[in-house]
């Protein structure tokens, strides 16, 4: 699954588009946060941050994809509830499992700008 795929339906800020892609028992984590384990928790933790933004938007600068592993460098500009945007680095992995769905999905960010007064 590339990222311009996976990237795409996460910016569409549509939690349920982004469940579709994962696994029923997928594992998801947020830099140095408590993972989400199953899709219905990854589902609500989802929904919660997106209460958070009004708009993301993902440029992805480089991917690399190795057996079923793929690497995502990405920009991500956030549209925050006070319509100021910050565009933070990220780095995403993830692991697919033989049916194409992802079962590890990883994000590597500083949300910090996201949050800021």
């Amino acid at each position: 699954m590339s990222a311009a795929e996976v990237f795409a339906q996460v910016d569409r800020l549509d939690p349920d588009a982004m469940s579709a892609l994962l696994a029923e028992d997928a594992t998801m984590v947020f830099g140095n946060g408590d993972p989400l384990v199953g899709r219905e928790a990854i589902l609500a933790g989802n929904i919660a941050f997106l209460g958070y933004v009004k708009g993301l938007r993902h440029e992805i600068r480089r991917e690399w994809t190795v057996g079923d592993t793929t690497v995502a460098e990405t920009d991500v500009t956030y549209t925050r509830r006070d319509d100021k945007q910050v565009t933070v680095p990220a780095v995403s992995i993830w692991r697919v499992g033989g049916d194409g769905l992802i079962t590890d999905f990883r994000v590597f960010y500083d949300p910090a700008p996201v949050f800021a007064p």
